[in-house]
């Protein structure tokens, strides 16, 4: 009889704590996505010349014009190759199934997603109006915040 009460005590302690630890890391995770535009750069494993230059122009324009935003945080980009087991849940989000570029605009714990998958496309392989486009769409969202 004894055992069977420190038994229900024990489990009855471990769904306390598990509850708490949960409650917690919900609101760390709040804390840390307010006010913050997410670049995503999906791809497969397989990829085109367009595909990569998707990426690499991405990667320039975000560096050149907002580094202080990179910096700080409240810019990020993400490179996510959709063909890996861990990032189906990221792409199923956004529901990119090939190359894809997202901007995920987190403003007053409200996210909006917006696709620039054809304008990436577009003007993938030209780097100066890719960067100028790009430039002005993440501007725009910046206001927002």
């Amino acid at each position: 009889m004894k055992s069977l009460k420190i038994l229900q005590t024990l489990i009855i302690s471990f769904f306390l704590i598990s509850c708490v630890g949960k409650s917690q890391n919900k609101s760390a995770t709040n804390t840390n996505k307010q006010n913050i535009i997410e670049v995503y750069d999906f791809h497969t494993t397989n990829r085109c010349v367009t595909c990569k230059s998707i990426e690499a122009n991405t990667k320039y324009t975000l560096e050149t014009f907002f580094a202080e935003e990179l910096k700080s945080g409240k810019i990020t980009f993400n490179i996510v190759n959709i063909d890996e087991d861990g990032n189906y849940e990221i792409a199923k989000k956004f529901k990119a199934s090939g190359t894809s570029l997202y901007l995920n605009v987190i403003a007053s714990e409200k996210e909006k997603q917006v696709d620039l998958t054809a304008f990436a496309f577009t003007y993938g392989r030209n780097q100066e109006d890719f960067s100028k486009k790009l430039k002005n769409k993440i501007a725009k969202q910046l206001e927002k915040l």
